[in-house]
């Protein structure tokens, strides 16, 4: 069983390592670049806030130019996994309203995740292969025959980092397409509750505040009905044995 299941060349050329190497200096210059310039100082409550108005005007004046800025620099963020996901999907809620602002945020921030998946896959794959033992194999084979159901129970309940859950399939036997699907339905109810949140950016003093309990557990039985059918599977075979 081998972690890639797309066609791959396991031949090492130099024109392949030289694509790799461009690849991984992209990101890692991207990142390096927005800390350099302090690109955090713009992701920030307080710059928002002070910038709304001009914002909303530039954005009522440039609305088709505005949605291209913003899933262009969304996609970035999340491409490059930078910090501010949550203050950008304020912000794109505020600017757009929540249901536009819940389809940008939802196809720039699996656009993104997507880019980030099929580089680390491309890049650490092969050697990430090599040095998994049996236990970590079948691990990965049991993600395998439940993909969709992992994937969509982790973009669903916030409890790992959405880079994290970015990556991790990326050593997986996920098909690029189940990653996608799983990630832009999974994704979906948090983008609407942001977008929305997004549209009271003016009262909101703390990200705090943003984040009920009943938010949470509303995702998190999202999560566990993900979860439904890995159950099931599981305890068939039970109740068949049972029947003989």
């Amino acid at each position: 069983m081998t972690i890639m299941t797309e066609p791959e060349t396991h031949q090492n050329s130099p024109t392949r390592t030289w694509v790799k190497m461009l690849i991984l200096s992209l990101f890692v210059g991207g990142v390096a670049t927005f800390f350099i310039l302090d690109g955090s100082q713009y992701l920030t409550l307080e710059t928002i806030k002070n910038n709304r108005d001009a914002l909303l005007v530039y954005t009522e004046n440039n609305f088709a130019l505005m949605i291209v800025i913003a899933i262009g620099i969304y996609t970035l963020s999340t491409a490059l996994s930078i910090p501010g996901a949550v203050m950008l999907s304020l912000v794109t809620g505020f600017l757009f309203g929540r249901w536009i602002g819940t389809a940008i945020i939802m196809f720039s921030a699996t656009l993104g995740a997507t880019l980030v998946f099929l580089a680390a896959r491309y890049l650490f794959a092969e050697a990430a292969q090599r040095r998994m033992g049996s236990l970590a194999q079948k691990v990965i084979a049991g993600f395998h025959r439940d993909a969709f159901s992992y994937l969509l129970f982790l973009r669903l309940v916030p409890v790992f980092p959405f880079w994290l859950v970015n990556l991790v399939p990326a050593f997986t036997p996920v098909k690029t397409r189940t990653y996608i699907l799983a990630t832009a339905i999974g994704i979906t109810p948090g983008s609407f509750v942001f977008s929305n949140l997004g549209q009271s950016l003016g009262r909101i003093n703390s990200l705090n505040e943003l984040i009920s309990r009943e938010i949470l557990i509303a995702l998190a039985l999202l999560g566990l009905f993900a979860l439904i059918p890995i159950i099931v599977r599981k305890f068939k075979p039970l109740k068949q044995k049972g029947k003989k």
